[in-house]
């Protein structure tokens, strides 16, 4: 299911003529598609969010429930008109009703970013079908579906088209989601040369090991002395790259697999 959230509407010629972005995913106050949404902003865009409470509610971090308002208070701060959605992306009947919900909301969406993501860890020998199949239906079904909708609804000018997924290197010991995520990376490039009618790009970006409050002292340490450039990936850097991607300088870059890790040996 969803619903319309925490809109915001900018004084009338502040943000009307502006592209539109959606990006999934964005319900921490420190994450990477919360980030993205943000950068997006300051860089010229409209931008509709999307959240989903349960998830983070079943998560270590567990829900911020204030996070949707103050995003879209942050995005209306940087002139942007905004909305941010509560989307239970494991319905199949969810991003049609998003793309409704956008739509009636802000307008026609020019680029999609997705970083919403199942990710419960568990391995061979140790995941559920259930477990499994929510990471399909969220990480892999979702994103095609989406697509899908971006797909059949965009009517912008040729080669203006984005879309960005989000993805990771995952597999042993988080087996569910890395598969999940090898299929939305086939799903997502497959759109490169399907919507090319439309003149739409599609890439997917591996953002690597990101430090949005998840990390223990070990685990950074280890991302430090494995990375090239010395230092843990923070929201930010993800977020040039994918402004990048939407810009009309990134209008060459399709059908790509980027990794933005600063060097992970």
């Amino acid at each position: 299911m969803t619903h319309r959230a925490h809109p915001t509407a900018p004084p009338q010629g502040t943000g009307h003529n502006r592209p539109l972005a959606l990006v999934t995913g964005a319900g921490r106050s420190v994450g990477i598609a919360t980030t993205i949404a943000l950068d997006l902003a300051r860089n010229g865009w409209n931008v509709a969010f999307t959240y989903w409470r349960p998830y983070d509610a079943r998560m270590p971090w567990g829900v911020e429930e204030q996070a949707p308002a103050e995003l879209s208070r942050r995005l209306d701060e940087a002139g942007a008109r905004a909305c941010g959605i509560e989307a239970d992306l494991s319905d199949p009947q969810a991003p049609a009703r998003l793309f409704d919900a956008v739509e009636h909301e802000l307008g026609m969406v020019t680029a999609l970013v997705m970083g919403h993501c199942e990710s419960v860890d568990s391995g061979l020998l140790d995941t559920t079908v259930d477990s499994f199949d929510r990471h399909v239906a969220v990480n892999a079904r979702a994103v095609w579906l989406l697509i899908r909708e971006f797909g059949l609804r965009f009517t912008g000018a040729f080669g203006s088209g984005r879309i960005v997924s989000l993805t990771s290197d995952h597999t042993a010991g988080n087996l569910p989601y890395g598969a999940s995520k090898g299929a939305m990376d086939r799903i997502t490039l497959a759109a490169a040369t399907e919507l090319a009618h439309l003149g739409a790009t599609a890439n997917v970006v591996n953002p690597g090991a990101v430090d949005t409050g998840w990390m223990s002292e070990q685990v950074r340490n280890d991302v430090v002395d494995s990375t090239a450039l010395g230092r843990i990936g923070r929201p930010q850097d993800c977020a040039n790259l994918v402004t990048f991607l939407l810009s009309p300088d990134g209008g060459w870059m399709n059908g790509q697999l980027l990794s933005s890790n600063g060097g992970v040996g």
